[in-house]
């Protein structure tokens, strides 16, 4: 029987709008609800205080890469610095190693200079995670050899497999781009396959793209000159003509169309925003486009030369789109709307018609939840049943009467289902609809696999796990935002964008990376004094503790100790509430701190820690036991100034030294830390030496051994992000001049060589053996990828990537 709304209230102690708030938000039905654990529909009403997720991370993003203007960057500034990326591989001295890391355009010669001294040649180790995955947007299987298949990552650019996904790798670290957003293989040579860069799904990623790229081989890769222009700053979709011959593009500035074999030559065909584009597999001459942003449709019956307007409903959102490969006169239309609609075309895409969209409750199904704009999919392509359908947003739906009823067949919350936001569905090569009926999923845990799309989910009851498999089998494109390590130990922790706060055991490996709180993660910290204790946070400063090696993960939500508690003793259900003052963040209750917020252990006092977010927070006891009522006391400690606190650090050997940066660039010092009101100045804010940046301070790093210097970094796609004073703040020096012009996100310093110094990019992982004055790229490792954090243990060296996972090399 049906579950209705107020049986789901009474048994999972939810008010009626929170049933209803939780079905939209999560695309999902009352069944599924009902069967979550109590752990799940915590944090799932948790999220229901931050329901645009998506939209969140990139504005964040984003904040990290505009310029003193408050300007978003120009069009393909990325590739510009991608660009200066390779001058500096191809021009800069040629040492097999700069500061320990490897570098040089011959790391087979080894110079006789060698290594630096005292330093051996060594690598950089990958230590994953290879189970986690990331968000995936594209996926192709070769035609004739279907173990070969091809994945675009988000973050760590195009992976391949020749085992099916029982193990993948990068296919060039080298790709001037690596945010992927489309993959296309070409129906007449499978060895040629184009790649589009820049997620186009969020207003504010254009800063990513950076065009086409096409290989001939499957492997090696090369950007197609003429998409290096504002069009292709952004693409949702490469569409290829039957006889290989066309190629149709959904740009940032409309729909672009090439035939000529070097695409070489580009036409815009239609000038609107478009998301979508597919061939009618059967005929060149007939193609189909879906809206961006618009809730509009078009078709084209000479090949992609002229587009027009389909017959539709009042549609809303974003359009995506498939022809039924059983009769591609067939065109299905997923359409974002409020939560998701189906509509289906019987005239090769010129008009639609709704369909009911009823789930097993007989309820419309808000099969994309509140997120249409980011994930949305859908597949036709069984060649015996033009009415079987799938979908994906959130969850997975299927269908077998072309739309009129839809049945999840993935369950978000289960383990051995699927992950959630679905992106791309793709057949097998040899799917018949009878002997083979194998499907492909890439969605934001990576790549899935279904070896029976009839059966797959099909449990009378959620959870559905029931044929699912999991393929990201050293898949490495997990996106961190900071790290820290146990070095006693070897334990690391991760926060991770969409895939929690995770943990490595040096023992288990890169494929046992285990989840110790769920949500987005971010900053992280480890007690140096006692091995067990780990902190990370959920998004706007919710810092939680973890006081068994990060071992278990937080299923009762009692591990926050910046205030908020499940409370269920508030109202009859029993809600997320926050503690008194003075056992909470204020800025965290508010809400008054950036996305992923800034917070540090002193390195001197492990019970002390500091929190960012308009105001600058302070705990000396962050140890102490939560209850509902108590916990660590919080209090605030630097006067607001109007601006998030984006970066800080406080001084190894002195807790009064303490250093705060903000993301209009301002950096203030305090002599008294530890006062409860201390002293601050605005330091290098006048005079001829003065502190020129006014754009996001992304990190401060202290000198180990000078503690009058001191390091920032600034985001930004402009020359000079990396500075540096060495009398406290009074004068100030660049010494960014030599590196990238894009943002510089971490510094690290050599435990033992005081002039060595590691910088981490937005296009990689450059060193330095002169404190600054030169930089060498690493050619091995994490090169190419966003690198957000850098920590030490020992003297190994972690580095923390946005799309390659982490990195260690022992110096």
């Amino acid at each position: 029987m049906p579950v209705s709304d107020r049986q789901l209230a009474e048994a999972k102690h939810l008010s009626l709008e929170q049933v209803r708030l939780l079905r939209r938000s999560r695309g999902t039905t009352n069944d599924t609800l009902n069967g979550m654990p109590d752990a799940a529909v915590r944090r799932a009403l948790r999220r229901l205080d931050h329901p645009d997720m998506p939209r969140l991370r990139a504005e964040f993003r984003l904040r990290q890469a505009r310029g003193d203007d408050g300007a978003v960057p120009p069009p393909m500034a990325l590739g510009r610095a991608g660009d200066q990326l390779r001058s500096a591989l191809a021009g800069g001295p040629d040492r097999a190693t700069t500061a320990g890391v490897p570098t040089g355009r011959s790391r087979a010669a080894r110079p006789a200079g060698g290594p630096a001294a005292g330093l051996s040649p060594v690598a950089w180790t990958w230590l994953g995670p290879g189970n986690v995955g990331g968000r995936t947007r594209g996926i192709v299987v070769h035609p004739g050899t279907p173990e070969r298949m091809w994945a675009a990552s988000a973050g760590g650019g195009v992976w391949a497999t020749g085992d099916a996904g029982g193990n993948w790798a990068p296919v060039d670290d080298r790709l001037d781009n690596l945010a992927c957003s489309c993959l296309a293989m070409d129906p007449t040579d499978p060895d040629t396959l184009y790649v589009g860069t820049g997620e186009p799904f969020r207003n504010v990623d254009a800063v990513r793209g950076n065009g086409l790229f096409r290989t001939t081989d499957g492997s090696t890769w090369a950007s197609l000159p003429a998409t290096r222009t504002p069009d292709f700053r952004s693409v949702g979709r490469i569409a290829v003509s039957p006889d290989g011959a066309v190629l149709l593009v959904a740009g940032s500035t409309g729909l672009l169309r090439s035939a000529d074999p070097a695409r070489a030559q580009w036409t815009t065909v239609l000038s609107a925003q478009v998301g979508d584009v597919r061939f009618d597999p059967t005929d060149g001459q007939r193609a189909v486009a879906g809206g961006l942003r618009t809730g509009e449709a078009w078709f084209s019956r000479d090949g992609g030369l002229s587009w027009t307007p389909a017959t539709t409903g009042a549609w809303t959102g974003r359009v995506e789109l498939a022809h039924a490969v059983r009769d591609p006169s067939v065109v299905y239309a997923s359409v974002e709307m409020t939560s998701g609609q189906i509509w289906r075309s019987t005239d090769g895409g010129a008009t639609y018609l709704a369909r009911r969209i009823l789930d097993v409750d007989g309820r419309p199904a808000e099969y994309l939840g509140d997120q249409g704009w980011y994930s949305n999919a859908i597949w036709a392509g069984d060649p015996t049943d033009e009415n079987l359908l799938v979908t994906g947003g959130v969850n997975l739906w299927r269908s077998t009467d072309g739309g009129d009823h839809l049945t999840e067949i993935s369950t978000w919350w289960a383990a051995d289902s699927v992950h959630a936001d679905h992106h791309a569905i793709v057949s097998h090569p040899g799917y018949d609809g009878v002997a083979n009926r194998t499907v492909l999923f890439g969605n934001d845990g990576g790549v899935f696999r279904a070896a029976d799309l009839a059966l797959v989910g099909s449990e009378p009851e959620p959870p559905f796990e029931k044929g699912w498999e999991k393929l990201v089998n050293d898949y490495g494109v997990t996106q961190f935002y900071g790290g820290a390590g146990h070095s006693g130990t070897g334990t690391i922790v991760g926060g991770a964008q969409d895939n929690g706060s995770l943990r490595f055991g040096p023992a288990a490996g890169a494929q046992a990376w285990t989840e110790f709180f769920g949500g987005d993660g971010g900053w992280c910290a480890s007690d140096p004094t006692d091995p067990d204790v780990f902190y990370g946070e959920y998004v706007f400063l919710n810092i939680h503790r973890n006081t068994d090696g990060a071992t278990t993960d937080d299923t009762e939500g009692d591990r926050y100790i910046s205030g908020q508690f499940f409370n269920p003793a508030r109202g009859p259900q029993g809600e997320w509430d926050w503690k008194p003052a003075p056992f909470r963040i204020e800025d965290a209750k508010t809400g008054d701190t950036l996305f992923i917020a800034p917070f540090v252990l002193d390195p001197n006092d492990p019970d002390r820690l500091f929190g960012g977010g308009l105001s600058l927070w302070r705990t000396d006891d962050a140890k102490t036991p939560n209850t509902p009522t108590s916990g660590p006391r919080w209090r605030a400690v630097k006067p607001r100034t109007g601006a998030e606190i984006s970066a800080i650090a406080v001084t190894p050997g002195n807790s009064d030294a303490v250093w705060v940066g903000h993301v209009d660039g301002a950096v203030f010092r305090t002599a008294n830390g530890t006062a409860a009101t201390p002293a601050w100045q605005r330091v290098g804010a006048t005079g001829p030496d003065r502190l020129q940046p006014q754009r996001y301070c992304t990190r401060l790093t202290v000198h180990p051994a000078r503690p009058q210097t001191v390091y920032a970094c600034f985001g930004g796609y402009e020359a000079g992000n990396l500075w540096v004073t060495e009398d406290g703040g009074a004068r100030w020096h660049g010494l960014g001049t030599a590196l990238p012009a894009a943002p510089v996100r971490a510094l690290a310093v050599h435990p033992q060589h005081d002039r060595f110094l590691y910088c981490g990019t937005e296009v990689g992982l450059f060193a330095s053996e002169d404190g600054g004055t030169s930089w060498s790229p690493t050619t091995e490792g994490p090169n190419s990828c966003p690198v957000d954090d850098l920590f030490w243990m020992g003297r190994s060296l972690v580095c923390v990537t946005h799309g390659r996972g982490m990195f260690r090399i022992d110096l």
